[in-house]
């Protein structure tokens, strides 16, 4: 089929688009810590069965100590730190701004990359920052006559939302240089595991994240709130939905693209989740999207695609 690959990244965008959908649901309704326990919890539970059904093993095969200590590092980061902030700017700004500042994930991941391991910061790159930018400006900043330029968001809502996208831009790169140790571990022979090395590496990114948010749940005395949790119907669905078309099928998907389009092609039409949101948010939520928003909204992602063209 021609532009399979292409068809498949569109997919990806739209399976990212519900999943940030229902984790808004999901977080006003449960709670963002609560909803990041249940999802890290099912995640791995679905990720452990597809490890379990291919290779015989519920658990990551031939991972070393190396291998572990970079993913944990980027589960905490990615996750912990990166979801706790996404699903917290959803609860105060809403899933469509949320996902608008997940387009400074490329910026982060670029900086990143160059500080840790010495990569190439390219004019085009640069570029790319300065259109993110400027696209997130024009969504969330107001211009007063008096005051002059202000955010029309809740600033903790913001702090959030930038959060966010620097947890998934660096728990982006500490995750590639886990699965570059861990490619090292695994036998020539074991094309299994090498294929599966995704679902492997995001099990053990998984799996620091749960510990981590049952510790800060464990710290703040809330492991009662998650049988109130559960006893949300709406919200239980809303958080299954978030799980199956985010970690589980997004990232399946995301790894299928790749492999019949380029990489960039890809991943320029995986980051189209925040003006693709722009409609459901308006029909589902009815929240009011300004043309302005839309505009914004567009050239931040046309900022984030300057990295991966």
């Amino acid at each position: 089929m021609a532009y399979l690959g292409e068809v498949i990244s569109l997919v990806v965008a739209i399976s990212w688009t519900i999943t940030a959908l229902f984790a808004e649901v999901g977080s006003k309704r449960l709670g963002a810590l609560q909803l990041n326990v249940i999802r890290m919890i099912l995640s791995l539970l679905m990720l452990g069965v597809t490890l379990w059904y291919f290779t015989g093993s519920f658990f990551p095969l031939y991972a070393d100590g190396q291998t572990w200590f970079w993913l944990s590092m980027s589960g905490f980061v990615g996750y912990l730190l990166g979801d706790y902030c996404l699903f917290n700017s959803y609860v105060l700004i809403g899933s469509r701004f949320g996902q608008l500042f997940m387009t400074l994930a490329p910026p982060a991941a670029a900086l990143s990359a160059w500080l840790v391991l010495g990569e190439v910061m390219t004019p085009q790159a640069l570029l790319g920052m300065v259109v993110t930018l400027v696209g997130i400006g024009i969504s969330v900043l107001n211009k007063g006559a008096e005051s002059g330029l202000s955010f029309k968001l809740p600033l903790k809502g913001v702090l959030f939302g930038v959060g966010a996208g620097i947890g998934q831009g660096v728990g982006l790169v500490l995750s590639k240089i886990g699965m570059e140790c861990y490619e090292l571990n695994i036998p020539s022979t074991e094309e299994t595991v090498t294929t599966l090395l995704p679902f492997a590496s995001t099990f053990m990114r998984a799996l620091t994240g749960a510990i981590g948010f049952l510790m800060v749940m464990a710290f703040q005395r809330k492991f009662y709130t998650l049988s109130h949790a559960m006893k949300d119907g709406k919200g239980m669905r809303a958080a299954i939905g978030a799980t199956i078309a985010g970690p589980f099928i997004g990232v399946s998907l995301s790894l299928m693209a790749v492999q019949y389009t380029e990489a960039g092609i890809a991943s320029t039409l995986m980051a189209l989740t925040p003006v693709l949101i722009l409609w459901p948010s308006h029909f589902f939520f009815g929240q009011q999207v300004s043309f302005k928003e839309v505009i914004g909204a567009c050239i931040s992602v046309l900022g984030a695609s300057l990295f991966f063209l």
